[in-house]
C-alpha cells in the first residue's frame, strides 16, 4: 500500500475517537467495545492493518530523527488492565530505539513532591527528532489525587492554595503547558484507553489465575475498582477541560486490544504525517565533499 493511501487511512481509523474540544463531552457516548466496521472475525485484517501501520510508522520515525526539527509526545491515561504496556509495545515496535523515549510515572517521589506537579514531567520531555512516551502523566495530577484527596495533602502547598478551584485551576496550567510545548516544536496526542469495568474484572481475573500473568496483578488494583465512577467523573472532567486543537485526546475503545492499538497506530501517523517530514537535503559543498569520500574510498585498498 502506498504511503499516501495508508495515511488516508489511518486518518479514518483514529479521526472518530478524536476529541479536539471537550465542550459537551460526555464519556458514556464512547463505547468500550466499538470497533468500527470490524468484527471479530475481522481480527486478521486489523492485524495486517497494525504491521502495515507499524512499518508506515517506523519510516516516519525515521525522517523525524534525521530533520531533527519536532518531538512528539505521546501520553496515555487508562484505568489498570486497560492495556496501556501493550498498546505501547505493539505499536512503536518497528520504531529505532533510538528515536524514542519511555517514561513510566508511578506513586510521586519524596523530591517530587518538593516541586510544583509538572516538575517529574517536564524534565523528561523528548529531545527534538525523538518520540516520547508518558505511560501516566501529569494528569495524575487530576485524576488519581483528585479522587483520593489525602495525596493532595501530602503535597505540601500552602494551605490557601488549596481552594475548591483547584482542579479548574489545574486545567488552565496544563492547557497552558500543552500550548506553550506546541508553540515550540513538541506535538502532544493524548491517549485515553476507555475500558469496560465488566472488561477489566476479566483481565483481573485471567492475572489472577494464570501463573505467568500473576506478576502483573496488585491488590490495589482490584481496590481501585470501588472508585470506578468517581473516576470515570474525573477522566470526563479532564477530557472536557484539557481537549484542545493543539492537543487532542483520543478517547480509544479498549475492550478489543486488537483494535485498540491499531486506532493508536493511526493516531500517531496522522500526527507525523502533519509535520511535512522529509530528510535533511545535501547543500552544494556537502555534495562536493560527499563526492572527495567517495572517490577516496574507491582509490584505497
Amino acid at each position: 500500500m502506498k504511503m499516501r493511501q495508508l495515511i488516508k487511512r489511518a486518518r479514518n481509523f483514529s479521526k472518530p475517537f478524536r476529541v479536539s474540544d471537550g465542550k459537551g463531552f460526555r464519556l458514556k457516548d464512547v463505547d468500550p467495545g466499538d470497533t468500527l466496521d470490524f468484527t471479530s472475525e475481522d481480527k486478521p485484517r486489523a492485524k495486517e492493518a497494525l504491521a502495515t501501520g507499524v512499518e508506515a510508522l517506523a519510516a516516519l520515525q525515521d525522517m523525524l530523527y534525521a530533520q531533527d526539527r519536532w518531538a512528539v509526545l505521546l501520553i496515555f491515561q487508562a484505568m489498570d488492565a486497560a492495556g496501556k504496556d501493550g498498546a505501547i509495545k505493539h505499536v512503536m515496535s518497528g520504531v529505532n530505539p533510538q528515536g524514542c523515549q519511555i517514561y513510566s510515572f508511578k506513586a510521586p517521589t519524596s523530591e517530587d513532591l518538593d516541586h510544583d506537579f509538572l516538575w517529574r514531567c517536564m524534565k523528561c520531555l523528548p529531545e527534538r527528532g525523538r518520540i516520547g512516551i508518558f505511560n501516566r502523566s501529569y494528569y495524575e495530577e487530576t485524576l488519581v489525587v483528585r479522587v483520593h484527596p489525602e495525596f493532595l495533602e501530602k503535597q505540601k502547598l500552602p494551605p490557601e492554595l488549596i481552594t475548591k478551584d483547584i482542579w479548574e485551576e489545574r486545567f488552565r496550567e496544563i492547557r497552558e503547558c500543552e500550548r506553550y510545548l506546541t508553540h515550540n516544536g513538541i506535538i502532544i496526542r493524548k491517549f485515553f484507553l476507555h475500558v469496560s469495568k465488566q472488561e477489566q474484572k476479566k483481565r483481573f481475573m485471567e492475572r489472577l489465575e494464570n501463573p505467568v500473568k500473576n506478576w502483573k496483578f496488585s491488590a490495589n488494583d482490584a481496590k481501585e475498582r470501588e472508585f470506578w465512577n468517581d473516576y470515570m467523573k474525573a477522566y470526563e472532567d479532564m477530557i472536557r477541560h484539557t481537549a484542545t486543537n493543539d492537543a487532542p485526546w483520543y478517547v480509544v475503545p479498549a475492550d478489543n486490544k486488537w483494535f485498540t492499538r491499531v486506532v493508536v497506530a493511526a493516531a500517531v501517523i496522522d500526527a507525523l504525517d502533519g509535520l511535512d517530514l522529509e530528510y535533511p537535503k545535501v547543500d552544494k559543498e556537502k555534495r562536493k565533499e560527499l563526492a572527495a569520500a567517495r572517490r577516496a574510498l574507491l582509490e584505497s585498498r
